[in-house]
């Protein structure tokens, strides 16, 4: 049986909640992962009643919910926190924009997300964790290990009571691996789940857009992590064979902008080796959802999103369950 292929609500907030359930069934989708902003699905209000309202209309569409995403508040949980930050958070997580207040309330928020998530029936959420030392990520003026030590106890300090209750819920938290999380390639995944103990509900939801650029290895991300990863992210970033204007660190430019080094591409339209990706999950054993997330500056979404679709259905494949020699061997 091939995996389902979902569509990412994060890019499509704008829309109501039916009308992407509409187009996500019109592209071919056969399911969603939820973004908890917008109307999509809304924690604060993720009772019983609410979650039976959204699975009467995912069945209107013949869609299935496979995970719900809380990237913009798991960013506050651990971060140093700014006005940034307002413009992504709920009102009643910013409150009145204190540091920590704003830090604790992201983690009820978080713990919550666990509950709402449960009750609409699915099992995962993916999101970020931020993080108190990005901003140390290039050592000038010198870092100590010390410093960056303390970042790592610090998303321990945090994250573990938050994880303590997701495994009380019997939900999993996927960390999408991203520049501003506390892990954002394979040296630093390592190092947290070392922080965190290797909590059996932490994992990752592997995305490859956001290796590549880097110059990570993002297929040996799968089989390093095989037992930890949760759920897969398909999205696909260009980056350029010759010098740029601006490199690896976008030189404060816009995506979209022609000097980047690199860019979100629509899938297989940019770098990414999908076929070894699929190949690496097959050997792994991973059978969730590939959930398009869907970005690229230059191109109609709608129109990316229903090529996106099919170009997940056309690269997946099953793994064998044969040796293809087998049939040389005498009887």
């Amino acid at each position: 049986m091939a995996r389902p292929v979902t569509l990412f609500t994060g890019q499509w907030a704008d829309l109501s909640f039916e009308s992407i359930c509409e187009k996500a069934s019109e592209f071919g989708y056969d399911g969603v992962e939820l973004a908890c902003w917008g109307d999509h699905f809304e924690v604060d209000k993720a009772d019983t009643s609410y979650c039976e309202k959204k699975r009467g209309i995912l069945k209107k569409y013949n869609l299935q919910v496979y995970s719900v995403s809380t990237h913009l508040v798991g960013q506050a949980v651990c971060d140093i926190i700014d006005e940034r930050h307002k413009g992504i958070l709920p009102d009643y997580v910013w409150g009145d924009g204190d540091p920590e207040g704003v830090r604790q309330r992201a983690a009820e928020e978080i713990i919550k997300t666990a509950h709402a998530a449960k009750r609409i029936g699915v099992q995962i959420v993916n999101g970020f964790t931020g993080s108190s030392i990005w901003h140390m990520n290039y050592s000038f003026p010198p870092v100590s290990e010390e410093m960056i030590q303390e970042g790592f106890e610090d998303f321990s300090r945090r994250w573990t009571p938050i994880m303590d209750e997701f495994q009380k819920a019997g939900i999993r938290f996927g960390l999408e691996v991203h520049p501003t999380e506390i892990a954002f390639d394979i040296a630093s995944a390592e190092r947290t789940l070392q922080a965190i103990k290797n909590h059996p509900a932490f994992g990752f939801n592997y995305d490859p857009s956001h290796l590549g650029y880097q110059g990570v290895d993002y297929i040996e991300f799968i089989y390093r992590f095989a037992e930890k990863i949760f759920h897969v992210h398909m999205k696909d970033a260009g980056w350029s064979p010759f010098p740029t204007e601006a490199g690896v660190f976008g030189g404060h430019t816009s995506f979209g902008d022609r000097r980047r080094f690199w860019d979100f591409r629509s899938l297989g339209r940019g770098n990414i080796d999908f076929e070894e990706i699929i190949r690496a999950l097959n050997r792994i054993g991973y059978n969730g959802p590939l959930s398009v997330e869907w970005e690229d500056s230059g191109m109609d979404r709608e129109e990316g999103a229903t090529e996106a679709c099919e170009f997940v259905r056309r690269i997946d494949f099953k793994p064998s369950d044969v040796d293809f020699d087998a049939a040389f061997e005498e009887k």
